[in-house]
Formats: C-alpha cells, sequence, structure tokens
C-alpha cells in the first residue's frame, strides 16, 4: 500500500515553453549580443526581413530629442495613478510635457554620435575614412624608433622578440631566458646578448620602456633626467633602498635609513611622485569589445526628468510579406518546416516588442524615482530595490533583474548601467534613509577636499558623516574607502615642500 502511494505521488514542476524561453533569453541579452541574435536569425528565416534602414540610420548619428517623449514614454511618479487607469486626469508629468515642450525642444542639444556632422561634397555619405582612425601600438612605435639603427640580423631578432614580450603597461614580466624556446636560435643567446639588446629597447622609447620591475623603471625615469637636477641621486637612493618606506609614506623612517634630513626626504619624494609608473599605458588603444550602446536616454522636459528608449540601438525586424502571403496559400501540411519557420519568426517578432516594451517601463521607473540624482549627482541617489520597480509595474522580481541586466542609460552625467541606481539603505539620524553610493560619494568629497598633510582617518570619516546625520561604522566606511579606490590615511599623506 505505502508502495502504491508513493508511485501516485503528484510531483509539480514550472516548464518554460519555448517561447518563453525565448524571452527570456532575449530579455537579459546586452544591446550587443541581442543585436548579433536578431542579426542571426533574420540571415536564417527566411520569413524575417530587416526594416528599410533609412529612418534608422538618421536616428543612430544622433540621440532621440524630446521631440520623441510620447505620452506613453513618460514615467509616472511614485504614488501618483496613471492616465490609462483613470480617465480625465493628467499625471503631473503630462502637464510639464504639453505645456513646456516647445521651450525645452528649441533649447536642448543633440548628440552627433561618433560620425561626422559635416562631410565634402565629392564623398560620398557613409565615407569611413572620416571617422575612422588608426591606433599605433607601443609595439609599433618602437619597432619605428628601431628603423634608425644599423643591426645585425641576431641582434634586430632579439629585439624584435624582447619588444613583443612587453605588456601594455610598458613592462618585461617575461623572463627574457623564456623568450626563446631551445633550438629556435643556433648558437642560443648568452646572458650578455639579451642584456644588450635590453638596454637598447630601454633607449628607444620613454623613459622607464622594457623595466623589468617598478624600481627599474622609476630609475631608469630618474637616470634620464638632466645631471643637474636636484634631489635627483637622493631619489634614486630612496628607491634603491627604501622603496618600501616610500610606499607607506613612512618620512621619518626614510631620514633615518639614509641618514638625510627629512625636508629633502619630502623634496626627494616629490620628484619620484612626478614619474610615471606606466611609461606605456598611453600606447593602450580601448578594446571596441567594451564599448556601450546605451538602452534609453535620459533628457530633461520641463522640470522633469524622463527616459527615452533608443529605437536606433538594436536592429528592427519585419516579416517578410511577400514570402508569408505566398505560404499562406498553400497547404501548411505540406512544408511544416517551413511552417515551425513562420511561427519563429512571429514568436520572435513578438519577443523584440515585448523586450522593447519592458525595458522601457522599467527605465522610465528607474528615472521617475531618480529625479533627484540627474540634478545633484551620487550624493542624491535615493536607496530603491528591485522588489520596489517590480511590485510598481506588476512584474516578477526576476523580470526586473533581467531587464536591468547590462542595460545602460546615457544622460548628461554620463552613462550608468540600470543596476547603479539600486542600491541598499542606510538609515539616517532624522528617521530618514540613505542609499551606500550617496554615502560613498560623501566620503569621495570629504577625501578630496582633505588637507593633504592631514588626511583624514576612517575614525575621522565617520564622525564627519554622522555630523551629516549618516550613521556608519568605521568598518563600513574603510570598505566604501577601497570601493572607490582610495588608500588609508597614511599612504594619502603628501610630502611638504621645505621651508
Amino acid at each position: 500500500m505505502a508502495q502504491l502511494i508513493h508511485e501516485m505521488r503528484v510531483k509539480q514542476q514550472t516548464t518554460l515553453t519555448p517561447r518563453l524561453q525565448q524571452s527570456v533569453k532575449l530579455l537579459q541579452m546586452s544591446t550587443l549580443d541581442f543585436s548579433r541574435e536578431v542579426a542571426e536569425a533574420i540571415a536564417n528565416n527566411p520569413f524575417l526581413d530587416e526594416e528599410d534602414g533609412q529612418q534608422s540610420d538618421d536616428a543612430g548619428s544622433k540621440a532621440p530629442d524630446a521631440s520623441q517623449v510620447s505620452d506613453e514614454q513618460i514615467p509616472e511618479q511614485p504614488g501618483e495613478v496613471s492616465s490609462s487607469s483613470e480617465a480625465g486626469e493628467t499625471s503631473e508629468y503630462e502637464n510639464v510635457v504639453t505645456e513646456e515642450y516647445d521651450a525645452s525642444v528649441e533649447n536642448s542639444t543633440t548628440y552627433s554620435g561618433d560620425y561626422p556632422t559635416s562631410r565634402n561634397n565629392d564623398q560620398p555619405e557613409t565615407d569611413i575614412g572620416q571617422w575612422a582612425r588608426s591606433d599605433t601600438s607601443l609595439q609599433d612605435a618602437l619597432r619605428s624608433d628601431l628603423c634608425s639603427y644599423q643591426l645585425s640580423d641576431r641582434d634586430r631578432c632579439l629585439i624584435e622578440l624582447i619588444i613583443e614580450a612587453l605588456d601594455t603597461d610598458g613592462y618585461l614580466r617575461i623572463p627574457m631566458e623564456e623568450l626563446l624556446q631551445p633550438g629556435q636560435m643556433e648558437p642560443m643567446p648568452l646572458d650578455g646578448e639579451w642584456e644588450m639588446a635590453l638596454k637598447l629597447v630601454q633607449h628607444l622609447g620613454a623613459p622607464g620602456i622594457g623595466a623589468r620591475d617598478l624600481q627599474e623603471c622609476l630609475i631608469l625615469q630618474l637616470k634620464a633626467l638632466p645631471t643637474e637636477t636636484e634631489y635627483r641621486e637622493l631619489a634614486i637612493r630612496i628607491i634603491t633602498d627604501a622603496l618600501d618606506r616610500l610606499g607607506r609614506c613612512d618620512y621619518p623612517g626614510l631620514a633615518r635609513t639614509l641618514n638625510v634630513e627629512e625636508p629633502d626626504i619630502h623634496q626627494a619624494c616629490l620628484l619620484i611622485r612626478s614619474l610615471e609608473p606606466r611609461p606605456g599605458a598611453r600606447f593602450s588603444s580601448v578594446d571596441p569589445s567594451c564599448y556601450v550602446v546605451p538602452d534609453v536616454y535620459v533628457r530633461k522636459v520641463g522640470h522633469l526628468w524622463v527616459a527615452v528608449p533608443n529605437d536606433s540601438a538594436t536592429p528592427r525586424a519585419r516579416l517578410n510579406t511577400v514570402y508569408t502571403q505566398l505560404f499562406r496559400q498553400t497547404r501548411y501540411d505540406d512544408r511544416p518546416l517551413m511552417a515551425q519557420a513562420l511561427q519563429e519568426a512571429r514568436w520572435l517578432m513578438r519577443s523584440l516588442e515585448q523586450r522593447s516594451n519592458t525595458i522601457a517601463r522599467v527605465a522610465q521607473a528607474i528615472v521617475a524615482r531618480q529625479q533627484t540624482f540627474f540634478d545633484y549627482g551620487d550624493v542624491a541617489l535615493r536607496p530603491m530595490m528591485l522588489s520596489e520597480i517590480a511590485e510598481e509595474l506588476g512584474m516578477h522580481e526576476s523580470t526586473v533583474s533581467r531587464a536591468t541586466s547590462n542595460k545602460y542609460l546615457a544622460s548628461p552625467r554620463g552613462i550608468f548601467e540600470f543596476k547603479y541606481f539600486f542600491s541598499r539603505e542606510l538609515s539616517t539620524q532624522s528617521g530618514g534613509t540613505c542609499s551606500a553610493v550617496a554615502v560613498r560619494a560623501l566620503i569621495q568629497e570629504m577625501i578630496e577636499a582633505e588637507d593633504p598633510n592631514e588626511p583624514l582617518s576612517d575614525v575621522m570619516l565617520a564622525q564627519r558623516l554622522a555630523q551629516e546625520g549618516v550613521q556608519v561604522a568605521r568598518r563600513t566606511v574603510s570598505k566604501y574607502r577601497a570601493q572607490i579606490k582610495f588608500p588609508p590615511a597614511e599612504q594619502r599623506r603628501r610630502p611638504t615642500a621645505a621651508v
């Protein structure tokens, strides 16, 4: 009997339909991944075509202006009732846009994008040569300098190996003996040959290029200075014998170790701080894959901020009406693969529309709640949770999470990921709340305004935050300070010039 009951036990589980799986997959994609997915679907499905690009091309070179804001695109203020739910009532947003729209459009400026705003008359409209450019890498610059030297093939080969092994900072972090495998060169180069090749590389580019560590990099730069440079020799001694004390800003310890007056130590440290610890960084090019395409633009209409979808950011697909009509005139049962392709095309069209609407609604809700942020910056960011947006829009929290992952908005204050606006709340003495982002912004302002000779410790920062009404523990201040990449107080202390 027990076995029979066990076999008859009902098991309940949730199964996503293929259409729902597709919607979830598209929603959580970034704009670049989504564009590739849609382009691949258009290429593989005969019932899908890309929309004519005249309108999207025009929009692609500039951000949408306020004239593109419709009543449906304007977010509601938290706690207000939308016009669709109560006929005859108009929200504050709608009143503002109706009354002050024309003046806002006249005074607004549009973003022309990365493309040239003017073209020569003798060149086509899509002349890529007007905006494309070529970056010079560190290796290319060194090889260009190497052309002026007369070298043997063997020496040039060793130098080329060293140049190719330099990292983006300009350092040679790979042991030179590992640059060649046994048998690749006969006879194998001796240590002296490697050193000679490295010395030449270090003379090719900016001082410090080809260094094997920070100490060597700084010493190379100091030795490249004129010999009459004041405190040059003392700076070399500091880097050679007491670099660790320099990192801790232990000026009394440096004076004792080197048997030098402390004012002279301060002057030498000022000279060291003027050096470049990453001499090859200026050649570093930006990886195109790290560019961000905003999903929405945030514009001010009247005295309120609104979110406008960036329709030009994603490819537009449409059903091929000719193929669809021809297929309808045939017998579906005779062509199951074509029927499946048509069904998938229709699913994709619905998924595209649903994704666009979901992202737009989430963006509008975020902007409506963060009006003060766009006016005053991080210090005015309100604490906000995913559950609040989900409850307001009648969505599941997981849907809001997917709609905010890898999605970005562009505003006059910069480009931000949607998730940037979701921050946990901290209590204030007045009984209110503030966001963790706002607290980090306050800490940054305090550190940037501090006296470099008397930097603020974490305890002092916590005390000043308490004076502002924000109760934060010292360890929390330490964590936030590290997140905004500020070192402890003793490492922020600056050397003072001798009187």
